[in-house]
């Protein structure tokens, strides 16, 4: 008898946990409906109120959306510090560590830009978006050597990605290897016909 009853009740607490559930990730469906609704018509103060509703500190997802919608409104700071939850909360999120860049960038903190890269890179090593950024940041510091290593790796798997191609091209330039520049200036022409940039590169090296 005791056990039917332990049972009884096990069940009973089961059912009014899982109709919680259903509930609460109903309200939580709704809240980021809103949102998405509020974004697109341009009312951002809107949609980050929506999530600030239902707002759970150990929500990764909901730090990762606040963390978009504060920095597409220019709250850089608040940005910031919704991505850095979502960060501490999967250490290993790579969508969320590229999400921190955006905020980190548009204040100027650009050495905090470069070691959240390279821990992406650390997980990593190949992500082509990554490289290529830290070939850009390189590059833009005229250290040539180490925009290099970044490129070399990208572009060896996008051989004929026009960023990649254009960026690498320049920077063999930079480095005097006039001969890699070319070849790689003429192939940036060949994916974009009458290009600036190739062909002022190539007008340097004749």
């Amino acid at each position: 008898m005791d056990f039917l009853k332990k049972t009884t009740i096990i069940s009973i607490i089961f059912l009014f946990s899982v109709s919680y559930l259903h509930a609460q990730n109903e309200t939580l469906q709704n809240a980021f409906s809103q949102s998405y609704a509020y974004e697109k018509s341009g009312e951002y103060s809107k949609a980050i109120e929506a999530l600030k509703k239902v707002y759970e500190a150990n929500s990764y997802e909901v730090n990762l959306r606040l963390g978009w919608l504060s920095y597409t409104a220019g709250l850089f700071t608040e940005s910031t510090a919704y991505y850095n939850k979502s960060v501490s909360l999967m250490p290993y999120s790579i969508e969320a560590k590229l999400g921190l860049v955006m905020p980190l960038g548009a204040t100027g903190k650009w050495d905090d830009v470069i070691k959240q890269y390279n821990d992406i890179l650390e997980i990593d090593p190949k992500n082509t978006t990554v490289n290529y950024r830290m070939g850009s940041i390189y590059y833009g510091k005229e250290d040539f050597n180490t925009a290099y290593k970044y490129l070399e790796k990208g572009i060896n798997m996008y051989p004929f990605d026009y960023d990649y191609i254009i960026l690498f091209a320049w920077t063999n330039f930079k480095l005097g290897k006039l001969r890699e520049a070319k070849v790689l200036f003429t192939k940036a022409l060949l994916n974009r016909p009458n290009d600036k940039s190739a062909t002022e590169g190539l007008g340097l090296i004749k």
